[in-house]
């Protein structure tokens, strides 16, 4: 009677099991939209970072050292944007599936082109990255690129699935890249358009959009403006029509503030991430938010 009980327990147990979603750990909110988009059902996924955290500057929580212990997969920005923890939740989290190397780590500064490689690095220079600019995502080429790789690694991960991620991908990617058409279409009369950003968190945006970067209020990565720098910028950029200061949601320096009072330039907030604002609830309405914004601002400025 024991035996049966238990030979009963055991084919109950087996279908759970292959049944059981591939768990996805991912370092910044956009990473987790996109494997949503790709898995859907057939994937579990957790962020470390929340939109309104600066994924810079974590800290290696005890709960997210459990998550990336139990991880399938793991999806970062990489070129040294989480240096400050991840290496801290790998190390901790004693997962050998996700380590570099592993088909389970998946770093997406690897499958881009980057910018701005720096040819030395000093620490004079402020928190500058060796491997390039890591803000790759406000770039949504990009986001194309990376769903491509996600949706390899998925299959490899997950053969039984695998149908089911090629599927999505395709239906996605053809989404996704009709709608880049359509913000393109949108946000031609901006080219050109001069900006003064805070960090210089927007180049791969600006270089899709053809966006002109006049002035960083840091006058290095990382490092807050002194009055006579900010003084310099107002003075290089007086009477200059059509400029807009952009910033991210975690930005919240007093700089921009005074340079927008002094210059009368309009501040516009970007959102970095999905869910940093209360429109951009996933990746297509997150890249819809931030071409509506600008060309708010743009038009503005133009009237």
């Amino acid at each position: 009677m024991k035996g049966r009980y238990l030979l009963l327990m055991f084919t109950l147990l087996v279908p759970l099991q292959l049944q059981a979603a591939l768990k996805v750990f991912t370092c910044e909110p956009e990473w987790a939209a996109l494997a949503e988009e790709l898995g859907g059902d057939s994937v579990d996924v957790t962020s470390a970072t929340q939109a309104m955290q600066d994924p810079h500057y974590i800290q290696a929580r005890p709960s997210l050292i459990a998550r990336i212990h139990k991880a399938d997969l793991l999806i970062c920005t990489g070129a040294g944007l989480e240096a400050g923890w991840l290496p801290v939740l790998l190390r901790k989290g004693n997962n050998p599936r996700i380590l570099a190397g592993k088909s389970g780590h998946l770093m997406a500064t690897d499958h881009v082109t980057m910018k701005e490689i720096p040819a030395v690095v000093d620490r004079s220079m402020g928190d500058i990255h060796a491997r390039g600019n890591p803000h790759i995502q406000t770039d949504p080429r990009n986001i194309g690129r990376v769903a491509e790789v996600l949706a390899e690694r998925l299959k490899m991960l997950d053969s039984a699935n695998g149908e089911e991620y090629q599927r999505r991908y395709e239906d996605f990617i053809g989404r996704w890249n009709a709608a880049i058409e359509h913000w393109e279409q949108l946000a031609s009369p901006m080219t050109g358009m001069p900006v003064v950003v805070y960090h210089r968190s927007w180049i791969y945006l600006q270089d899709w959009l053809g966006l002109k970067e006049i002035a960083t209020l840091q006058p290095k990565p990382g490092i807050p403006p002194g009055s006579r720098y900010l003084a310099d910028i107002l003075n290089r950029t007086q009477g200059l029509s059509g400029m807009v200061i952009i910033h991210s949601q975690y930005q919240k320096s007093k700089a921009i503030k005074w340079f927008s009072a002094k210059s009368g330039a309009p501040v516009v907030l970007l959102p970095t991430t999905v869910g940093a604002t209360a429109e951009a609830q996933d990746l297509f309405s997150w890249y819809e938010d931030i071409i509506t914004r600008l060309l708010n601002a743009h038009e503005n400025v133009n009237e």
